[in-house]
């Protein structure tokens, strides 16, 4: 089961400026003139999936393919289509999910696989015009310790975060996979589902606890057509988005429903939208 938590609101956030981006090279500037005959049908086949026409997106994705190599840039598209199967990803405020195109971007440039120089080479322009900081001297940028993660953390964090928390104006969660038992109480149908998958987190931050337990609130009429459509299908996943609330009542996380259905409902719907279909 997968899980994805927007939350809007709180305090301003700062970043230090990034690193100076590597000094490119003729070759690396010209690379993709060089590029296969079996690079330049997976770029035109990528462009295709994604959805992206524009010559700067298909510019990307050349470099990406020409840098990468074939296999790795088909890996990356999987990947993709495997995300967008269970739903897709939503932009960092909720207001909508991110394009095909934009995830792969995203992937690629989050990717700890892919070096720095190779990031430069694919997106120039989250690179140009960058000052570099100062890394010697008295002005030296020290980089900050990492720390163990410990009960008393987290004892010593509590009380220093609840002196002046920030405001969150939206939460939202998507939760998805198949539940098990469903429980109607009136209008409403219970589920519970355990999230035993943990992602791969940012270098630095604690390590989330395996087993968090979601009990889901949904509409017993929302419920009806997910349940129909997962009985037909057992490859099939329930996507639910909605409000979560730390709740000791269900002993874990509770998730109230706003939206509900699968992933093969919303890639037919996606299919018939899409451009040139015949619905």
């Amino acid at each position: 089961m997968e899980h994805d938590i927007t939350i809007e609101g709180g305090p301003g956030e700062t970043a230090a400026p990034p690193a100076p981006a590597p000094a490119e090279t003729t070759s690396e500037r010209h690379g993709a003139r060089a590029m296969s005959a079996a690079a330049h049908a997976l770029a035109a086949e990528t462009a295709a999936a994604l959805g992206e026409t524009e010559p700067d997106p298909m510019g990307q994705i050349a470099r990406a393919v020409d840098r990468l190599g074939v296999e790795r840039a088909r890996a990356f598209l999987a990947q993709v289509q495997e995300i967008e199967a269970q739903g897709g990803r939503m932009l960092p405020d909720g207001s909508r999910r991110r394009t095909p195109g934009g995830l792969f971007f995203l992937l690629v440039r989050q990717s700890a696989d892919v070096s720095r120089r190779d990031k430069v080479y694919i997106f120039p322009q989250f690179f140009q015009h960058k000052k570099p900081r100062a890394t010697t001297g008295d002005n030296a940028a020290a980089a900050p310790a990492s720390i163990a993660w410990t009960d008393d953390t987290y004892r010593a964090l509590a009380p220093q975060l609840q002196q002046d928390p920030g405001r969150a104006t939206a939460v939202k969660i998507t939760v998805i996979g198949r539940p098990g038992v469903a429980v109607e109480q009136g209008q409403a149908v219970a589920l519970a589902l355990v999230s035993e998958k943990v992602p791969d987190l940012p270098k630095g931050l604690p390590a989330p606890p395996a087993g968090t337990r979601y009990t889901v609130f949904v509409a017993r009429k929302q419920w009806a057509k997910v349940a129909e459509a997962l009985a037909s299908d057992p490859e099939d996943a329930a996507i639910i988005e909605g409000y979560a609330a730390l709740d000791a009542r269900v002993e874990g996380i509770a998730v109230y429903a706003t939206n509900a259905t699968t992933t093969r409902t919303q890639a037919v719907r996606r299919a018939a939208q899409a451009p040139g279909s015949d619905a």
